[in-house]
């Protein structure tokens, strides 16, 4: 659990210093691919890039040692990561709600961390292995038609898209049993977790620029934790502490409410707005 923490920590810092280093670059001129190279030469964004790294190591990590609902709910709570950093480095305001929600997130992991058990020793067949390759080809073409669609359905479609793109790589990482060159590269797990990933990463990136952030973040939440947990408990094996199921099912819903009422922060949030001279 302890990985998994770590990978919601380095994902949601990494999301508030790019976007310190986004805005600090983008006062020059040119156009995106200049905005890159200045953000480039900032260390905030680096450091951010690092973070994601060790996030993703992070994960691989939690993922192949417990259960995958818990991991999916730790994630989750990289929103509340991003808006108590947000709150101290971007000078913006969380209400009593907000605060409250961060709080919901804490405990809804402290119970999933009393609940969960090690990860199901049920090794994934072939046809799951088969079937996650098609659902990130599926992924794919639900981004075309999904960016297709009006306002806020398309934000919802296309957040939903990402989530069960990060999900299909969560289940992934779980089918792969070997990680030579040939068992890599024979393992239709391996290309699931690379179209996946790949094509969450597009999703999300177009429903973010495209529409409300706080709808694809809702989407993105509800994808990526829902689909993959049943997978594992239905499939992989993944169970809780004898006995404790029901609480491992009330922190799960815990944590993802508290995610979801904390979407606004899918995209790191705008720094406070300051009063005008002379006003309170």
């Amino acid at each position: 659990m302890m990985c998994a923490l770590g990978a919601a920590v380095c994902f949601g810092t990494a999301t508030v210093l790019q976007a310190v280093a986004a805005r600090a670059a983008g006062r020059g001129g040119g156009g995106e691919a200049a905005l890159l190279l200045r953000a480039l030469r900032q260390w905030r964004y680096l450091a951010g890039l690092t973070l994601d790294g060790l996030g993703f190591l992070f994960q691989i990590a939690a993922l192949r040692s417990i259960p995958i609902y818990a991991v999916g709910a730790a994630l989750a709570s990289s929103l509340a990561v991003t808006a108590v950093v947000g709150a101290r480095l971007l000078g913006v305001r969380l209400t009593g709600s907000e605060w409250a929600a961060v709080g919901v997130v804490c405990t809804g992991l402290a119970l999933l961390g009393l609940a969960s058990g090690t990860e199901g020793g049920r090794p994934g067949s072939t046809a799951l292995k088969y079937a996650m390759l098609a659902t990130a080809v599926a992924v794919l073409f639900l981004g075309v038609s999904g960016g297709r669609l009006p306002g806020r359905g398309r934000s919802l479609v296309l957040g939903l898209g990402a989530g069960f793109g990060f999900g299909v790589v969560e289940v992934a990482v779980r089918l792969i049993d070997g990680l030579t060159p040939s068992a890599l590269l024979t393992n239709p797990a391996t290309y699931a977790l690379l179209l996946g990933g790949g094509a969450a990463f597009l999703l999300l990136t177009t429903a973010l620029e495209r529409g409300s952030v706080t709808v694809a973040t809702a989407g993105l939440v509800v994808g990526e934790t829902v689909g993959p947990a049943a997978v594992g408990v239905v499939w992989l094996g993944d169970r809780t502490r004898e006995g404790l199921t029901w609480l491992a099912v009330l922190g799960f819903c815990v944590a993802v409410l508290g995610a979801l009422l904390l979407a606004r922060f899918g995209e790191a949030p705008a720094p406070a707005a300051k009063a005008p001279v002379g006003q309170a």
